[in-house]
């Protein structure tokens, strides 16, 4: 018999007021002062990385271009290189932080891909552990998340801090 999973924390992003424009352009348009609050853990010249507000796991960021393209050839070799360094570092962070035994990292293109967000790039970094969450309840959205996001943004911050970027 299947037993009922409790999600209230869903209720606020049904409830919420949907943004009319881009969070991932409005992120890094605002002082670095709302990182915190955006859930944004660092900043590289053409990227960044943020957490999941809506996380498959704790840990769960997202890694994301600055400008608001769709197609991955739209990134000039600049962009392109920065976005790929930002996301060995994220990697790279979250494997220290978490200290987790595997890592799905991904992109879904378009909205037939599985973007949530379709017009604006990003790469998906999930810390995995053996005995977590098989791709099924992922998919069918039955979550549990160990760990608030204030303390998730602490820790991942720290671990950007600590190298040295």
């Amino acid at each position: 018999m299947q037993q009922p999973l409790w999600a209230p924390w869903r209720m606020e992003f049904i409830r919420s007021e949907k943004p009319t424009g881009c969070i991932f352009c409005d992120f890094p348009a605002a002082p670095e002062s709302a990182d915190r609050g955006n859930l944004v853990v660092h900043r590289s010249a053409h990227a960044f990385t943020c957490l999941n507000r809506f996380p498959y796991n704790s840990g769960h960021v997202m890694v994301i271009p600055r400008a608001h393209l769709a197609d991955l050839g739209a990134l000039g070799p600049a962009e392109w290189a920065d976005l790929q360094e930002e996301l060995r570092r994220a990697a790279a962070v979250v494997k220290a932080v978490y200290r987790p035994d595997g890592m799905n990292v991904g992109m879904n293109l378009g909205r037939a891909g599985g973007a949530g967000i379709a017009d604006h790039l990003h790469w998906h970094v999930v810390p995995r552990w053996l005995g977590d969450n098989n791709f099924m309840p992922v998919l069918a959205d039955n979550r549990v998340v160990v760990e608030a996001l204030d303390e998730a943004w602490q820790r991942l911050h720290a671990g950007f801090a600590a190298l040295g970027t």
